[in-house]
């Protein structure tokens, strides 16, 4: 019951972040949206959920995780409903922002949840891979569902379908999980919060947006944060202490890496199924459909994989598939379908083993901040690429970017421990 109610928080925040895309168009005609307005009710979701992350986790670890899973689908389902009532664009702008800060509460305490229900590695492997399988399945069902409701009934159904679902997942988690928060008397690092959120905030705003500015002011905020999270805080929002566990460290490594990964393969071929292939943004879902397939079946099936194979071939499946991506020219079946499920069965390989080596070997009492740590990386790794490859004017070029950095996280991975990658890697069988 924990890893399924795990699993369904991580299927609704994924499913949300891919499921307004496809009703965009319908959005911006009823409401009247600028084409740059139009963005923000992507950009307003992704900035609050990233910035948010480490602050979320840090709450989760002070004051419970099962509490803080319960806010965070409180906010995230009321800002929905807020969303999918919206008369204007700045109502649904805001509401998308107060989703993505509910999101940003939910996904560090959905990991915390599975890091401290599933001890043994192998087990908890199995719920990551698990875990990582139902983020996989809620991203492409976000393109189909998303234009089925949009077709069916209306563009404000993408956001009102969380309602229900959000009320049965409280529901299930004040059943399932039991209350729990730190020892003594908890407080919240005031200052560590303020500047390292703002600093991820402005640092994601100005990438998002090519701007200097908020970069240089990002980096500034987060250089205080370091110094008041080493210096200053009692109760520091993030313990430094957690980056001197190797497989905090190289883990949270791996997953920024793979943020560029994850925008290749999913953003970068919907726009080649649209824009080189003809697709409609329903048929582009459709075309992406056998990958999340691939990557369900071959997390399910990679039980008793050796720990030195592991790593090394998901990033040879990135480096294959993407590099076929990059060099094939023809129809969907020869110059798409094929590379995406190997690149698919790599992704099945390599993300569940990133994010157990980010959160093993982590104290209970700061389980959240690991996962909300790990997130974070992996999210903003994710804008960084998506900024970067943005620029590159060819598919081809994008596809052999992120070919190499498959390559990357191989060298990456081996900075990891030999009994940790053989807990975090091996055992990551579904």
């Amino acid at each position: 019951m924990v890893l399924l109610l795990a699993c369904v928080c991580q299927f609704m925040v994924i499913l949300d972040a891919a499921i307004v895309n496809v009703a965009l168009p319908s959005v911006q005609h009823d409401l009247g949206f600028t084409a740059t307005g139009l963005a923000w009710v992507v950009n307003g979701y992704s900035l609050t959920f990233a910035g948010f992350m480490l602050l979320g986790g840090r709450v989760a670890d002070l004051f419970g995780h099962r509490r803080m899973l319960v806010a965070g689908l409180g906010v995230f389902s009321l800002a929905s409903l807020a969303a999918g009532l919206a008369g204007s664009p700045g109502l649904l702008v805001a509401a998308r922002a107060v989703q993505g800060v509910g999101a940003a509460m939910l996904a560090p305490a959905t990991l915390a949840v599975l890091t401290t229900h599933f001890t043994e590695p192998a087990a908890r492997s199995r719920a990551f891979a698990a875990w990582s399988a139902a983020g996989g399945v809620g991203g492409t069902a976000g393109a189909l569902a998303g234009g089925a409701l949009t077709t069916g009934l209306s563009w404000r159904w993408v956001f009102l379908i969380n309602v229900p679902i959000g009320v049965v997942l409280i529901a299930a988690a004040l059943v399932t999980l039991s209350a729990t928060r730190a020892p003594g008397r908890p407080t919240l690092d005031l200052l560590g919060a303020v500047t390292g959120t703002g600093g991820l905030a402005a640092l994601i705003y100005g990438v998002m947006h090519g701007s200097v500015l908020p970069i240089l002011a990002g980096a500034l905020l987060l250089g205080v944060f370091l110094l008041v999270e080493a210096r200053f805080a009692k109760q520091p929002m993030v313990p430094l202490r957690l980056f001197r566990i190797r497989g905090v460290a190289v883990g949270d490594g791996m997953l920024f890496l793979f943020g560029g990964i994850a925008v290749a393969m999913w953003y970068f071929t919907s726009l080649l199924l649209q824009n080189e292939l003809g697709c409609t943004a329903l048929q582009a879902g459709l075309g992406q459909t056998p990958a999340a397939v691939t990557f369900v079946l071959v997390a399910r099936l990679s039980s008793g994989l050796a720990a030195r194979i592991a790593v090394p071939a998901g990033c040879a499946c990135f480096v294959a598939g993407f590099s076929w991506l990059a060099l094939a020219d023809g129809g969907y079946l020869t110059a798409v379908l094929g590379p995406t499920l190997i690149v698919a069965a790599g992704i099945a390989l390599t993300f569940p083993a990133m994010m157990a080596a980010a959160t093993a070997a982590v104290p209970d009492g700061d389980a959240g901040t690991a996962g909300g740590l790990a997130t974070t990386c992996n999210q903003v790794g994710s804008t960084v690429a998506l900024a970067g490859m943005a620029t590159v004017s060819a598919y081809d070029h994008v596809f052999l970017i992120a070919a190499g950095l498959g390559a990357a996280i191989a060298a990456v991975s081996l900075l990891l421990p030999g009994s940790q990658r053989a807990a975090a890697v091996a055992s990551h069988h579904a």
